[in-house]
């Protein structure tokens, strides 16, 4: 029986350190340009499978994959699995890039959360043309409504230490919140949460300043008005970083689109597939990154 070319496959990449990866290929007829999809904290490439499909079947062959110590790309037991957060951008995220850079096609990110965070780390963040964020923001509880800052509070100072002492990971499936997240990851969000702008004012971290504003790659930042964690102060204080890039932000209201709630992680559920035409229709104004550059210059 002949394979369908067009039906998802199933991949193994392998990170600059040897570590195997499990990602999915999902490839366009007649494709016009690649898109990379960068997760968010702890949630598995499954749940982008429909934006693949979608982005797909608009002639952008995507690929999504589970970082290390995620979903088919974590060990058996998370207990004394080693790993530092960084690790899901400059080693993980990066073997996607080199994986779609052998293309000649224009190379497109979505960064989800998260994902967002992993572009301005990636060692050949230069081979993508455009990058469009979902949700991404600085992560500090002082960003959020009142109620939700008191609890994610409660979480990282109470309920959290106490359930890594106990596991020696963080185990987000004992609180019904989605996949468990190795301690590195724990360990660093933590961290990096108590700053205003993130990892930018950890002083171990000082070197990023320079290494964002380096950026020159064109950037749209959308976040949904009802998302608690990400809303449009978070998503700024983060995206501040990117002084040299040609830069949008989007606010998105779900009510005034006919959406139901999005919340932090409704930007890829099915019913919010408005919003995947429209990335689609951005990125179609980057066709390829010398282009991107040029209209860069244009606008400096």
């Amino acid at each position: 029986m002949a394979t369908d070319p067009l039906a998802p496959r199933a991949l193994k990449l392998t990170a600059a350190d040897g570590y195997p990866l499990a990602a999915t290929l999902y490839p366009a007829n007649q494709p016009v340009g690649q898109i990379l999809v960068g997760s968010a904290t702890g949630v598995p490439q499954g749940f982008y499978r429909r934006f693949a499909e979608y982005a797909a079947s608009h002639g952008y062959t995507t690929l999504t994959l589970d970082y290390r110590g995620i979903g088919a790309s974590a060990p058996a037991s998370l207990k004394g699995f080693e790993m530092d957060y960084l690790d899901w951008a400059d080693k993980d995220l990066a073997a996607g890039v080199d994986y779609l850079s052998q293309s000649d096609l224009p190379l497109y990110l979505v960064g989800h959360s998260f994902g967002g965070h992993a572009f301005g780390l990636l060692p050949n963040r230069d081979a993508i043309t455009a990058v469009h964020t979902f949700g991404t923001g600085a992560g500090w509880h002082g960003w959020m409504p009142k109620g939700e800052s008191r609890k994610v509070q409660v979480m990282w100072n109470l309920v959290l230490p106490l359930i890594v002492r106990i596991k020696g990971y963080q185990a987000w499936n004992w609180l019904g919140m989605g996949e468990d997240l190795p301690k590195g990851v724990y360990r660093d969000w933590k961290h990096w949460c108590r700053y205003p702008r993130y990892f930018f004012e950890d002083p171990n971290m000082a070197w990023l300043t320079d290494h964002f504003a380096a950026v020159r790659t064109p950037i749209k930042a959308a976040v949904s008005l009802d998302d608690l964690w990400a809303g449009p102060a978070s998503r700024d204080a983060f995206m501040s970083a990117f002084t040299g890039a040609d830069y949008q932000a989007q606010d998105i209201d779900p009510k005034a689109l006919g959406l139901k709630p999005l919340g932090h992680m409704g930007y890829f559920r099915a019913y919010a597939e408005p919003l995947w035409r429209d990335a689609l229709d951005w990125f179609a104004h980057y066709p390829t990154a010398a282009q991107a550059a040029s209209r860069h210059k244009e606008t400096a």
